[in-house]
C-alpha cells in the first residue's frame, strides 16, 4: 500500500493469529520491523516469510540472543511426559501461560494427547483466562491465516472446539478435589489465578509447575525456575517450594539460529537490535558481528528511549510525462516544464498537462498599478529605452491612449494627465521588469533638480532626493514582502510568514535564517536600488 507517498508492505510474522512484520520505503529507503517473529510453524501458525527484496534497515527482536531452541518434537514429549506422570503420581499441573499465542499452541497438544491416551479421560483439563478465552473467538473465526494443518483439520471439525478441555472463569469456581492440568495466565505468575494456584499447590512435592514461555528478569516465574527452597507468598508468608518446576519454552520468538539465517537471507547493511535484555543482546551482537565478517554490515544496539540516526543519500530522478515524452531530447537540451512532486516521485510535465495527470491546474494572474505622473509621456519612453532593448509604443485601440510595451511583457499607459498604469502577467521575469518600471516612473515624477552656484545648495538637493529614493525604495519593498519596518539599529526588518530578515540599506547585506527568504531580499533590495538610480542627464 502506499499513502503520502510512504509505501509498505505486511509480511506475516508467525508469533501469533495476525502479527506482522512491516518493510516501509521512505524516498527510496527501506526499513524492515519484524516485530515479535517466529521463522518455525507450530501446530497452528505459519512460519515468518522473507521478504522478496532487501531492507536497507533491518529492526530485528533480539528476546533470546545466541540461545537455541529445543527441537519441537522433543519439547512436545517433554511437555507431555512431565504432565502424564505427575498426574499418574496424584499431583496437580499448573501451567502459567499467557492469554493469546502459547495457549492455544499447548491446549492443542494437551487436547490431541488426551485423545491418544484414553488413561488420562478422568483427568480434567482446565484454561483459566477470560482473555483466552474471548481469544478463543478469535481462532476460531481466522482458521484461514493458521497454517495447512488446521486449514485441513478445518474441514471435518474444528480444532478449537476443545473435545477434552474446559473453561474455568475463577478459583471460586474450582473444586479442587483430584490431580488435573490448569492453564492459567498470567505467564509471569506476577498475580491473577496462576499466582492463586501456585500459592496453594506449591508446597506439595507430587505437584508440578510447567512454565512454557520466556520469564522476564525479576518475576517468580524467572525466580522459581532456579529452584529455591522458600519462595514468598502473595500475602506476605514464606512457604517452601516442594513443587516440580520444569522450564520447557514453546515461546514463539526467534532463537539464534532463526535469527542468523534470516538475516543472512535479507543481507541488509544495518542492523538494530531491540526486544531482548542487555547481556543476551551484547552477545547476539558479537556472534552476528562474526558472521558478517565482510565489514559492510553494521549491527546497532541502542537502549531504551535511545534514538538512532542513520545518514542515506540518494539521487532524486524526475520522469517526463504527456507531451514532453513525446520525443527524446538530444544531448545537452534543455527539457522546459513544471516540476510536480507528489510523496517522494517527480514528474516535469507541460504546463498544459497538469489538469491530465494531476489535481492541480493552471491559471493566468494579471496585474495592474496606478502610478501618480503628471510628465510628459514621451519622458518615460526615452527613459525605458535607456534601459530595456525592446521598448514598442502604439496607441491602444479602445481606449486611444498612448501605450508603451516593454520586453512584450509589461504594457504601460498613460491613463490620464496625472497618472499611468502599468499591466503584466505574473511570472518572476515580468513581477522583475513591473518593479523596475515602476520604480523609473516614480523617480521621473520627482522635479528636476535646478542648476545652482553653490555647494550648501547642491548638497542639500542631493540630500532630498536620497530622501525621496529612500521613500521609494521602502515601498517598493513593502510591496513585494509586505512587512517592512526600521529597526533598532538602522536596518530594515522584514517579516515573511514569521521569518524576519535584517537588511542592511547602505550596505546591502541581508542577515537571515531563511536562506531562501534571505536570497530573496538581497536580490530584490539589488535591483530596486539600481532602477531607482537617477539615469545622469548633460545639463549645459
Amino acid at each position: 500500500m502506499e499513502v503520502n507517498g510512504i509505501r509498505f508492505w505486511c509480511y506475516t510474522a508467525g508469533h501469533v493469529l495476525g502479527a506482522a512484520m512491516f518493510m516501509v520505503d521512505i524516498a527510496g529507503v527501506r526499513v524492515l520491523y519484524t516485530g515479535d517473529y517466529s521463522r518455525e510453524e507450530d501446530r497452528h501458525l505459519r512460519a515468518a516469510e522473507t521478504p522478496q527484496f532487501s531492507p536497507d534497515i533491518c529492526i530485528i527482536e533480539s528476546t533470546y540472543g545466541v540461545q537455541l531452541h529445543m527441537p519441537r518434537q522433543i519439547r512436545e514429549k517433554l511437555f507431555t511426559d512431565v504432565i502424564h506422570s505427575t498426574l499418574m503420581q496424584g499431583g496437580r499441573v499448573l501451567i502459567p501461560a499467557f492469554a493469546l499465542g502459547r495457549a492455544q499452541e499447548l491446549l492443542l497438544i494437551l487436547d490431541e494427547y488426551w485423545s491418544n491416551h484414553p488413561e488420562l479421560a478422568n483427568f480434567p483439563i482446565y484454561y483459566a483466562s477470560p482473555l483466552a478465552r474471548r481469544c478463543m473467538a478469535v481462532y476460531q473465526t481466522y482458521i484461514n491465516a493458521m497454517n495447512e494443518r488446521i486449514r485441513n483439520q478445518f474441514v471435518s471439525s474444528n480444532p478449537f472446539n476443545f473435545k477434552h478441555i474446559s473453561s474455568l472463569n475463577s478459583i471460586e469456581d474450582f473444586i479442587d478435589n483430584k490431580p488435573c492440568v490448569v492453564m492459567a495466565s498470567p505467564g509471569s505468575l506476577q498475580s491473577g489465578l496462576s499466582r492463586q494456584l501456585f500459592d496453594k499447590w506449591c508446597a506439595d512435592k507430587k505437584n508440578a509447575c510447567v512454565i512454557p514461555g520466556y520469564v522476564v528478569e525479576g518475576t517468580l516465574a524467572k525466580t522459581i525456575i532456579n529452584e529455591p527452597k522458600e519462595v514468598t507468598l502473595t500475602n506476605g508468608l514464606s512457604a517452601p517450594l516442594n513443587m516440580q518446576v520444569h522450564y520447557i519454552s514453546f515461546s514463539a520468538h526467534a532463537d539464534y539460529a532463526q535469527t542468523s539465517t534470516f538475516l543472512k537471507e535479507l543481507m541488509p547493511p544495518n542492523i538494530i537490535l531491540v526486544h531482548g535484555e542487555a547481556n543476551e543482546m551484547g552477545r547476539l551482537k558479537q556472534k552476528l558481528t562474526s558472521l558478517f565478517a565482510d565489514g559492510n554490515t553494521k549491527i546497532i544496539t541502542p537502549k531504551n528511549c535511545q534514538s538512532v540516526e542513520m545518514h542515506f543519500n540518494s539521487e532524486k530522478m524526475a520522469k517526463t510525462i504527456g507531451k514532453l515524452a513525446e520525443r527524446t531530447p538530444e544531448v545537452g537540451e534543455t527539457v522546459s516544464g513544471l516540476l510536480v512532486k507528489k510523496g517522494f516521485t517527480y514528474q516535469i510535465m507541460a504546463p498544459d498537462d497538469l489538469h491530465v495527470f494531476s489535481q492541480l491546474s493552471t491559471a493566468n494572474i494579471t496585474q495592474r498599478i496606478t502610478i501618480p505622473y503628471s510628465g510628459a509621456f514621451a519622458v518615460i519612453q526615452h527613459r525605458l529605452k535607456q534601459i530595456y532593448e525592446s521598448v514598442e509604443s502604439s496607441t491602444d485601440e479602445e481606449s486611444g491612449v498612448p501605450t508603451l510595451r516593454v520586453h512584450e511583457r509589461v504594457t504601460v499607459k498613460q491613463e490620464s494627465e496625472n497618472h499611468l498604469s502599468v499591466h503584466w502577467t505574473a511570472d518572476p521575469i515580468s513581477d522583475m521588469v513591473s518593479d523596475s518600471v515602476v520604480a523609473l516612473v516614480l523617480n521621473a515624477s520627482r522635479e528636476m533638480p535646478k542648476v545652482v552656484s553653490t555647494e550648501t545648495e547642491t548638497f542639500m538637493n542631493e540630500q532630498e532626493d536620497a530622501k525621496k529614493a529612500e521613500k521609494i525604495v521602502h515601498a517598493l519593498l513593502v510591496s513585494l514582502f509586505g512587512d517592512v519596518k526600521f529597526g533598532d539599529n538602522g536596518k530594515l526588518v522584514i517579516n515573511v510568514d514569521g521569518n524576519v530578515a535584517h537588511l542592511d540599506k547602505q550596505t546591502g547585506d541581508v542577515e537571515c535564517e531563511n536562506e531562501g527568504l534571505k536570497e530573496r531580499v538581497k536580490t530584490a533590495y539589488r535591483r530596486i536600488r539600481s532602477a531607482v538610480k537617477p539615469i545622469p542627464l548633460s545639463v549645459s
